[in-house]
């Protein structure tokens, strides 16, 4: 045979595999990469039991969704100009969506506008803005939450009697509903008097100590409401360690694990919970629902609930307290 011939069918299955080869390596090249969307998270404080859930709920439905997320948070509530520099470094990063839990109904409004501007959605949750920008607010009723918080403290102290306010933040909008709400409802009842309303600044030590200064202003003094996480633990441990906790009903704010072990010594008589991973959770899945152009709900209300040491136990009311615990 013709050498030619010979080496003919080897050129042939040669330049057969090379085509091969080519064929795979382009179809390779050409798959196009699909990427996640992005979504930025900025609460209120890095620190906190109800923040920590609230992460958690963002967490899972990052997961559920497909969607990663940076979170950024100032180091205490009160920095509102700290929390501004976050919502600008978050918008700079040019995200699908941004969730931002707001230290500040006013001052907050502007950053958000700006993110509109730049065609980034914004869901706020916990606490609102001054603004119609937002795409949604996801949270509880903060006003329904005081008189709540009111009624419980009737149930317990009764119709009469002398009763004070640790609050947090001044001017401060959840601050101001919850103060309205427990106020309107205690209202109802005239032989309750408010005798002291104080702030703590979300400072553990400070709402302490001003219910240290009440108690020995206002020895009387027959309950306390306090309107947040880190009041309400000031104000336990310091009527704890005046051992005045079969006197003074005091009614907080929050569901902290640190909250229900004072639940159950007697300390705290009852506590109103609102839903952080509910909140967390809702937030991040409208941010995915408005970044692919579909319209969320103005408004969802994620309910509030009073826990006392009768109902703490029940199965329901543990799904709330415990939400990521199976």
């Amino acid at each position: 045979m013709d050498k030619t011939m010979k080496v003919r069918p080897l050129l042939f299955a040669v330049l057969v595999a090379v085509i091969s080869m080519s064929s795979c390596s382009k179809q390779t090249e050409t798959t196009p990469t699909e990427q996640k969307k992005h979504l930025e998270v900025v609460l209120r404080s890095q620190n906190g039991d109800y923040w920590k859930t609230v992460k958690i709920g963002a967490e899972v439905a990052a997961k559920e969704f497909d969607v990663t997320l940076d979170f950024r948070a100032p180091g205490d509530e009160a920095d509102v100009k700290g929390q501004i520099a976050l919502m600008e470094q978050s918008i700079n990063s040019g995200p699908d969506a941004i969730v931002l839990a707001p230290n500040s109904y006013k001052q907050l409004s502007e950053v958000v506008n700006d993110a509109s501007i730049r065609g980034i959605p914004v869901i706020t949750i916990d606490s609102e803005v001054e603004t119609r920008k937002a795409k949604s607010f996801i949270g509880a009723n903060n006003y329904e939450a005081g008189q709540l918080a009111g009624k419980q403290l009737i149930k317990l102290a009764g119709t009469s009697g002398d009763i004070a306010i640790v609050s947090f933040m001044q001017g401060e909008r959840n601050t101001e509903l919850r103060e309205q709400g427990l106020l309107e409802e205690l209202s109802k009842y005239p032989g309750v008097k408010v005798i002291d309303k104080v702030y703590s600044m979300t400072d553990y030590e400070l709402a302490a100590q001003l219910t240290r200064n009440m108690m020995e202003k206002h020895p009387q003094l027959d309950g306390i409401v306090a309107l947040n996480e880190i009041s309400s633990i000031g104000v336990a441990h310091a009527i704890q360690s005046m051992n005045l906790q079969d006197k003074v009903k005091i009614i907080t704010f929050d569901s902290t694990s640190e909250e229900l072990e004072l639940l159950q010594e007697g300390v705290i008589q009852a506590t109103i919970i609102q839903n952080p991973f509910s909140i967390g959770y809702l937030g991040v899945k409208n941010a995915v629902e408005a970044s692919n152009g579909k319209k969320v709900p103005s408004r969802v209300d994620t309910g509030i609930k009073a826990i006392d040491l009768g109902n703490m136990f029940w199965s329901d009311n543990q799904k709330l307290l415990f939400p990521f615990i199976k």
